[in-house]
């Protein structure tokens, strides 16, 4: 899709409306073949705005922390999921009035809250997270089975009598991966909790399935759903955030200042730091429209932020002409853990939240961030 960046003041995330239908329509259809249901996970998406065109589709939300309850409550309906590594006593009351279903990481989570769950005066259906040991993703820091992970009950904790007032089990292994690291890590689950899923009513996949990446087996995956819904008889749930908002948005940045040394540094109105923190933390090289690798063109910048960070640098780019203050970039597929996780460091402006619409072509600046903004997290 090219964007008139002419229509757009910087910075700016944009939300491809159309490309957020794509990623629907397939998500859509993996609950159709298999009788599955998807949950947005908030933590990488929570773009309010479009929940209305979200929930069309999918079967609720999965939150991380009571305020995305309240969001998914208040602006998505459907069924409301909360998984946390641990809960505040303060706040239990305020969960157990909005959530459907309420995973306990540990248990003596479980034990603490119990009795307090059957008081509630409405069903929450309680489930356990596990932790299966076994490693799909590269990252360490994005791995839940990391050698002395806090996330999941690993097998040698797990006790048959914590399943007295559980319906569900839940694990989250993966990030940004394929079917067939699920598959594996159904290998590893069935290997070690099996049995017990035969006594449950659900069981829940967790995120990190790139389901609507372009070479992602969808065959697959709907035949491991399938058939582990069938040997256990249960509703399984999947909790994608990434999938959802996949390539679905971009970041729209000007050049603020060219500064000559080793190789010349584009200062821009962006910041990984600020803006786009897994650039930093993933650590990952971000996609620019029409630019490529240092030196496969003539001319080779280092793009960075506009914070006091030395270490504010989004990465090295060639581009086929010279870079001016004024010219507008646009980095890709910046929908998910941007605006979730961006901050005001440095007093630096959010980037504006603009919603494009293909099919009329029309730019709708959804939100636009103010020193109020700023004042108003601090005191």
């Amino acid at each position: 899709m090219v964007y008139d960046l002419a229509r757009l003041q910087t910075p700016c995330y944009l939300i491809d409306l159309g490309r957020l239908r794509d990623n629907l329509r397939i998500l859509g259809e993996v609950q159709e073949r298999t009788g599955c249901k998807i949950l947005l996970a908030l933590k990488a998406y929570a773009a309010w705005s479009t929940f209305g065109l979200c929930r069309k589709t999918l079967a609720g939300t999965s939150a991380s922390a009571l305020h995305e309850v309240r969001l998914a409550r208040e602006f998505f309906g459907g069924e409301v999921h909360l998984c946390a590594p641990a809960y505040r006593d303060d706040e239990m009351d305020a969960v157990l009035e909005l959530v459907d279903h309420l995973v306990f990481n540990s248990p003596s989570q479980w034990l603490r809250y119990r009795d307090r769950v059957r008081a509630a005066g409405r069903p929450v259906q309680c489930g356990l997270r596990l932790n299966p040991r076994h490693s799909e993703v590269r990252t360490a820091l994005y791995d839940p089975c990391a050698s002395g992970s806090r996330l999941g009950i690993p097998p040698d904790q797990f006790r048959e009598d914590l399943l007295e007032g559980i319906s569900g089990l839940h694990f989250h292994t993966l990030c940004e991966l394929g079917a067939d690291a699920l598959q594996r890590t159904l290998d590893a689950v069935e290997r070690h909790f099996g049995p017990y899923f035969d006594r449950m009513q659900w069981a829940n996949f967790g995120g990190g399935h790139h389901i609507t990446r372009p070479d992602y087996d969808v065959d697959l995956l709907c035949d491991l759903i399938t058939q582990f819904a069938r040997r256990h008889g249960v509703q399984v749930y999947l909790e994608p955030g990434e999938a959802v908002a996949l390539d679905a948005g971009v970041l729209v940045a000007s050049v603020l200042d060219i500064v000559p040394n080793d190789l010349d540094v584009a200062i821009l109105d962006t910041s990984a730091a600020a803006h786009m923190p897994d650039v930093i933390e993933m650590p990952y090289r971000p996609v620019v429209v029409g630019a490529a690798e240092p030196g496969a063109k003539p001319h080779t910048y280092r793009l960075a932020g506009p914070t006091c960070l030395a270490g504010d640098v989004i990465g090295d780019y060639a581009f086929d002409e010279p870079l001016r203050p004024g010219d507008k970039l646009v980095f890709t597929d910046m929908a998910h853990y941007t605006m979730v996780k961006n901050t005001m460091f440095n007093g630096i402006n959010l980037p504006d939240i603009v919603l494009y619409e293909p099919q009329t072509d029309t730019y709708r600046v959804q939100r636009r961030f103010t020193y109020e903004d700023f004042k108003s997290r601090l005191s």
